[in-house]
């Protein structure tokens, strides 16, 4: 077997390490714990491997040949490379089994997510948890690419999403409802309403907004009512509050968001219940075993998941 197939094994690159630092055979072999002859062994092994000497064994103390001097530094940036490698896959190891990666669409890491890890935690010591929000399509991706564990996330019965046809396990864990709001007047009442006659400036979903598409398909033809005049279209219910809570307009926000400026009388309801879109309050998890904290998460939450 020649130089190029021989195996290389890591402790020749180490002995000649130490035999590079020491400048001595028994010195080195100590320093390594093992008897010299077998050290000298390995020395002569890598030699082999390499098809050069590396070691002036004329010279004393014994010094390196030009193409052990050439061969040391990459040898020492090799063994660093391994030695951090090493470091990083344990740290990736360490995370992935103690914590837990949840996307959350924008709405529901705000209003529902931290109340609900809350109640977890009274029976489950949740651990590190990374939490990333964005948008629908965003973060299933991010389930598809195994980036999370799990997705919190609005659905809608008749709108089957990318993991539902992906056939990921789902739970739906509270119901929710798309209600339209608009900021009141002085007196209290909605500056716009659904029933007026004239145009309603509306606060509009994009068209890839996943809560954009349950609304269209809640709403069906009333979606397109002449009436509604689009003023501002934003990928996400947080940004329309916004916009709402300063009086541009009627958006169809979660309840689950805008309860707090509803309770306070910052923003009211600007149409009746037939204006409504029921949605649930989804947690998609992946296929595969998770690391513990995961499954016993979603253990949990099937105890707590919304009776059909």
């Amino acid at each position: 077997m020649g130089p190029d197939n021989r195996p290389l094994d890591l402790e020749w690159l180490e002995d000649f390490v130490a035999l590079a630092d020491s400048g001595n055979f028994s010195r080195a072999a100590e320093a390594r714990a093992i008897a010299q002859p077998a050290f000298s062994r390995h020395i002569r092994a890598l030699e082999e491997w390499v098809g050069a000497d590396l070691i002036d064994r004329g010279a004393h103390p014994a010094t390196l040949t030009p193409a052990g001097r050439r061969l040391l530094p990459l040898v020492e940036d090799v063994l660093a490379r391994l030695v951090a490698a090493r470091i990083k896959a344990r740290m990736a190891h360490d995370q992935s089994v103690a914590s837990l990666r949840i996307a959350v669409t924008h709405a529901l890491s705000l209003s529902f997510l931290p109340g609900w890890l809350a109640r977890l935690e009274t029976s489950l010591q949740l651990g590190a948890v990374e939490m990333m929000s964005d948008g629908t399509a965003a973060c299933e991706e991010l389930m598809l690419q195994r980036k999370v564990q799990f997705l919190l996330c609005h659905a809608h019965p008749a709108l089957p999403g990318r993991l539902d046809e992906a056939a990921c396990p789902v739970l739906r864990l509270a119901d929710d409802v798309l209600v339209p709001v608009c900021a009141p007047t002085p007196s209290g009442s909605p500056r716009h309403h659904l029933r007026q006659d004239g145009p309603i400036p509306l606060l509009a979903y994009a068209e890839a907004s996943g809560l954009g598409r349950i609304l269209r398909a809640g709403l069906g033809a009333a979606a397109r009512d002449p009436r509604l005049h689009p003023v501002f279209t934003a990928p996400h219910a947080l940004l329309l509050e916004a916009l709402a809570l300063e009086g541009r307009g009627v958006a169809w926000l979660p309840r689950s968001l805008a309860a707090p400026a509803l309770a306070h009388g910052r923003l009211v309801e600007a149409g009746d219940a037939s204006w409504q879109v029921a949605t649930e309050i989804r947690l998609y998890r992946q296929h595969v075993d998770m690391a513990p904290a995961a499954e016993s998460l979603w253990q949990l939450a099937r105890l707590n998941d919304a009776p059909a």
